[in-house]
């Protein structure tokens, strides 16, 4: 019998549910190393098993060894990104495993983004059952393990290989309703500012102290001044602390502060102003660290035509309307876009509710979604 890519596909969808109950039923927290190992080991048997490619091993101090997941050995070098570590705690599987219930599949990390791992091992796999896979192409699977935070000791890793690949998708979850595709990311950055104060007794001598809490608050009405929502700049105080007692003068407070970014000459702007802050109250003292954590996935000519490309795809041969989207989140795919590779993102599993125990993927799309990424992956 003869089929076509999405019929092929669906014809693994038995297995795949199989897998996706396997992995989500296998805790992942991104800082526990041994947990993250397993889930190294099981990613890694399985690429080999079922596609026979190549898996590089790659250590990581903290979390789980990352994966470097290839197939085929042409010059010309096509970039897949996801990652496995979740934001869910050792025993949350056990606490509500992986069960399917009217269509939908859920579990911790179904969503984000172990579907979607599956989806490209699968997609790859019905291009090589088809022998579509295409001839001096090299496709490159990164499994990264620290995605959830920030991407500490990734972002060389993900990068050298962007800057080898002429075009890369990201398998994060597509944006609902209308699962949409990622043409631009905001960067985001991570900054603290600690103010030191002079202490004194409230009641007694209060003239004596300077308020690092007083200093505090009119630097957290400076900086929320700074968002901007027509360039799509936002700060945020998201954490304040600070002081020992009411009827003490407090000498120190802090607030951890968090910034979005559309473009990378905002990015540079946001971060001079906040490292040229200057105290308000004489005998205050402050003091900014932190930095920049992710660049700005900036949509380029380039990414457009990708963009073109996957709609076309989706309408001409999946009969599926397909949308694109900017969002204020962010994804390694900040990483290959800013280095110049052309980035598609949300090319994961349908679905909803990421980092909430109500998140799902829907079990119909998954081969849509699959085939639309084994169509990009033959055509570019």
């Amino acid at each position: 019998m003869s089929f076509n890519l999405t019929e092929q596909i669906e014809s693994y969808l038995p297995e795949l549910l199989d897998l996706l109950e396997e992995s989500v039923n296998m805790d992942s927290p991104s800082k526990c190393k041994e947990a993250g190992d397993q889930m190294a080991d099981w990613y890694a048997h399985h690429f080999t098993r079922l596609l026979g490619g190549r898996v590089i091993r790659v250590p990581h101090p903290v979390a789980g060894d990352r994966l470097l997941c290839e197939v085929g050995d042409g010059a010309a070098q096509i970039l897949l990104v996801g990652h496995y570590d979740t934001v869910w705690p050792l025993g949350e599987a056990a606490r509500r495993p992986f069960r399917i219930d009217n269509g939908k599949a859920y579990g911790p990390g179904v969503y984000d983004m172990k579907a979607g791992l599956l989806q490209a091992i699968f997609a790859l796999k019905a291009l090589q059952d088809m022998r579509r896979f295409p001839a001096g192409k090299r496709v490159v699977l990164l499994i990264n393990s620290d995605e959830e935070i920030g991407s500490p000791t990734s972002r060389d890793w993900i990068e050298q290989a962007a800057r080898q690949s002429a075009a890369a998708f990201v398998l994060e979850p597509p944006m609902e309703p209308s699962g949409a595709l990622k043409t631009s990311r905001k960067g985001s950055g991570r900054f603290k500012l600690i103010v030191k104060g002079i202490s004194a007794h409230a009641g007694v001598n209060p003239q004596k102290g300077v308020s690092a809490i007083q200093e505090l608050a009119c630097q957290i009405q400076r900086l929320h001044a700074m968002t901007d929502f027509q360039l799509g700049t936002t700060v945020n105080v998201g954490v304040v602390q600070g002081g020992i007692g009411s009827n003490v003068v407090a000498d120190h407070a802090e607030a951890e502060i968090d910034v979005r970014v559309a473009t990378l000459e905002e990015s540079k702007r946001i971060e001079a102003q906040l490292v040229e802050l200057a105290p308000f109250l004489p005998n205050a003292e402050i003091r900014v660290t932190g930095g920049m954590i992710r660049p700005p996935m900036e949509r380029t000519e380039e990414t457009a035509s990708l963009f073109a490309l996957a709609r076309e795809i989706s309408e001409a041969e999946l009969a599926v309307s397909l949308e694109e989207t900017a969002t204020g989140g962010v994804s390694d795919g900040n990483f290959t876009a800013a280095v110049g590779t052309p980035t598609l993102d949300g090319l994961g599993a349908r679905g909803d509710h990421a980092h909430s125990p109500l998140e799902y993927v829907r079990i119909d799309e998954i081969p849509l979604r699959t085939a639309l990424l084994a169509r990009l992956i033959e055509s570019c």
